[in-house]
C-alpha cells in the first residue's frame, strides 16, 4: 500500500499526495497520461527514487526502501521500460548477476540452470539459459527481465509499459505468463497507456492525471471511452477522419530494387521498390526486424545502399550523407528515440533545433540566436504539451513519451518533402495519440509525402493510403485501400499469399 506518496523535482511534483493498493493474486494496471507520474511512483516503489513524502506499507508494516536491493529483499522486482541487460553475457548469467556468492565462491551452474528452467515451466516463459542475450529477439529479452525477477523471489512484479516493442503474439504469451503469476497467488502493476490492453489484462486499474489520484475502479466496470476521459480529462476521438488520396499528385519518392547490408554481413533489404507521391501516406506493416529499421537508415544517409536507386524528386540521394539528405527535404522520427532521436545531455531548447541550426527560427547572421530559439521552444511545448520536471534539465530527464513529443515537434514542423515516421506512437497516451495522428494528416494536406513504419497495425489501418508488409527483407505484398484489412495483413506478416494474389498468378 502506498500512502499519500509526494515527489518532487525542483518547483514541480511529479506525484501529490498519491495512494496505491495492490491485492494479492490480482493484476493492477497503473493508467494515465505522459508524465502523469506513473514511472516515478513505481520508481520510488522499487527504491529507486526516495520520496519527498508518504509512506510504503507492504504486508501490513511499514518500510523504507531506498535501494532496488532492499525491493528485492522484501518480494519487490520490476521489469522497466528499457531492459538492463548485457548484451554479451549468457541468459543464466544475466539472471543470476549480483545474487550468487561472494565472488570468491563459485557458482554450481548446473543447479542454476536447473532453476531457471523451474520458474520458466511454472509460468510459461521460453527460456534457454545458454543463450547469448545479443541473439534473442526483444519479446524473449523481456521474458528473460521476468525471470530474473522471479529468480530473486518477487512477489509482486512491477512492469513499465511492457508491451511497446512486442509484436501480437509476444504479447499474448506475456499476457499468460502474468496470468499465471497472479493465479499464484502473486501481485503484477502493469504500468500503461493503451486502453485495450488495460481491459484485456488488469482486474483492478488506478488512473492517475497531472501527479494526482483520479480513480481505482474495477476494471469489468469500465470501457475504453470512460478509461480515456479519467485519464485527458476530456472525451477522445478513437476514429481517424481522413480524406482518400486523390492519386493525381507528384511522385516525391522513388526507391527501385533497394539491396542494403545488415549488421550480420547480409543483405537486409532484397530488392524493394516502392513510390510515394506527394499528399500520399505509404505504411510498412511487419513483425520487427525484418528490414524495417535498414530501409529507413538507406533513405536518410545512415546506410550504405549496396544496390538500387533512391530518387526525391528525380534527384538521386543515394549514399550521399545524412546531412545532404536533410537539406534534400527529407525528416525522420528514428526507432531509438534515445540514441538517435535525441542528445541525451542537451536540454529540450538544444534538441528542439538540432538539425535546424540555420533556420531563421534559431540563427541571426550566421549565430545562435538564443531568443528565437527560446521563443520556438516556447511555442512547440506548448502545441505538443511537452511535460518536464526542469525546463532547463537534460532531456534524460524526461519521460518516454515526452521524449518522443520533443523529436516529433522538431520533425514536424520542419515543412520538409518527405516525413519518415517511425513507430511515432510509441509510447504515447490516447490523447498525444489522437494528436500526433491529427499533426501527421495535416503534414499529408499539405503535400508532405510520409512513409509510416509502425508496428501499431490499428495505426496502419487508420491513415495508410497504401501499405507494403515486409518479411525477411522482402515487401510480401501491396494493399490498397480495397484490400487493406487486419487479416489481410496479418496473412502477409505470416508469409502467406493472399487470394486476389493467387488468383491473378493463376490467370497468368
Amino acid at each position: 500500500m502506498i500512502r499519500n506518496i509526494t515527489k518532487q523535482f525542483g518547483d514541480s511534483k511529479a506525484n501529490d499526495n498519491v495512494h496505491l493498493t495492490v491485492r494479492s493474486g490480482e493484476v493492477h494496471a497503473l493508467l494515465g497520461e505522459n508524465g502523469a507520474g506513473k514511472s516515478t511512483l513505481m520508481n520510488i516503489l522499487y527504491g529507486l527514487y526516495k520520496p519527498t513524502g508518504g509512506q510504503i506499507v507492504y504486508r501490513g508494516e511499514e518500510v523504507v526502501i531506498d535501494s532496488p536491493m532492499k525491493a528485492l529483499s522484501l518480494g519487490i522486482g520490476m521489469v522497466h521500460q528499457h531492459f538492463m541487460l548485457i548484451p554479451a553475457f549468457k541468459t543464466w548469467e544475466n539472471i543470476i548477476l549480483g545474487t550468487e556468492g561472494d565472488g570468491k565462491l563459485k557458482v554450481d551452474v548446473r543447479i542454476v540452470r536447473e532453476r531457471i528452467l523451474t520458474i520458466a515451466r511454472q509460468y510459461s516463459l521460453q527460456i534457454d539459459p545458454d543463450a547469448r542475450i545479443s541473439t534473442l529477439s526483444v519479446g524473449l529479452q523481456q521474458q528473460v527481465e521476468i525471470a530474473k525477477a522471479l529468480y530473486r523471489g518477487a512477489e509482486l512484479l512491477i512492469l513499465d509499459e511492457p508491451t511497446g516493442v512486442l509484436t501480437p503474439p509476444e504479447k499474448a504469451k506475456l499476457f499468460e505468463t502474468l496470468r499465471s503469476y497472479a493465479n499464484s497467488g502473486h501481485s503484477v502493476i502493469f504500468i500503461s497507456h493503451k486502453l485495450d490492453e488495460v481491459m484485456e489484462i488488469s482486474d483492478r486499474v488506478t488512473v492517475l492525471r497531472g501527479g494526482k489520484n483520479v480513480a481505482t475502479e474495477n476494471t469489468a466496470d469500465m470501457d475504453k471511452q470512460k478509461l480515456a476521459r479519467l485519464m485527458v480529462g476530456r472525451n477522445v476521438d478513437f476514429g481517424v477522419q481522413k480524406d482518400s488520396f486523390a492519386g493525381e499528385t507528384s511522385q516525391v519518392l522513388s526507391v527501385h530494387n533497394l539491396v542494403v547490408p545488415g549488421n550480420r554481413l547480409v543483405s537486409s533489404l532484397k530488392g524493394v521498390s516502392f513510390t510515394i507521391r506527394a499528399g500520399e501516406i505509404v505504411g510498412i506493416a511487419g513483425v520487427d526486424g525484418n528490414g524495417q529499421a535498414e530501409l529507413a537508415e538507406a533513405l536518410t544517409g545512415l546506410r550504405h545502399v549496396e544496390q538500387g536507386e533512391v530518387l526525391l524528386g528525380g534527384q538521386n540521394i543515394k549514399n550521399i550523407s545524412p546531412r545532404r539528405v536533410i537539406d534534400t527535404g527529407v525528416a525522420l522520427i528514428p526507432e531509438d528515440r534515445k540514441s538517435v532521436g535525441t542528445v541525451k545531455n542537451y536540454t529540450i531548447d538544444q534538441n528542439i533545433i538540432l538539425r535546424r541550426e540555420k533556420a531563421p527560427s534559431a540563427s541571426r547572421h550566421g549565430m545562435l540566436a538564443y531568443k528565437r530559439i527560446t521563443r520556438r521552444t516556447d511555442e512547440m511545448i506548448k502545441e505538443y504539451d511537452i511535460r518536464y520536471t526542469g525546463r532547463y534539465l537534460p532531456v534524460s530527464a524526461l519521460s518516454g513519451g515526452n521524449l518522443q513529443k520533443v523529436i516529433l515537434a522538431r520533425e514536424i514542423s520542419a515543412n520538409c518533402r518527405l516525413l519518415i515516421a517511425m513507430h511515432p506512437t510509441r509510447g504515447l497516451d490516447v490523447g498525444a495519440i489522437e494528436f500526433v495522428h491529427a499533426k501527421l494528416l495535416q503534414a499529408r494536406e499539405k503535400g508532405t509525402a510520409l512513409l509510416l513504419i509502425s508496428s501499431e497495425l490499428e495505426e496502419i489501418l487508420a491513415l495508410a493510403d497504401r501499405v507494403f508488409v515486409m518479411c525477411d527483407g522482402r515487401f510480401a505484398g501491396e494493399l490498397t485501400q480495397r484490400n487493406i484489412t487486419m487479416e489481410n495483413i496479418g496473412m502477409l506478416m505470416g508469409g502467406e499469399t493472399l487470394a486476389a494474389q493467387k488468383e491473378g498468378e493463376a490467370d497468368a
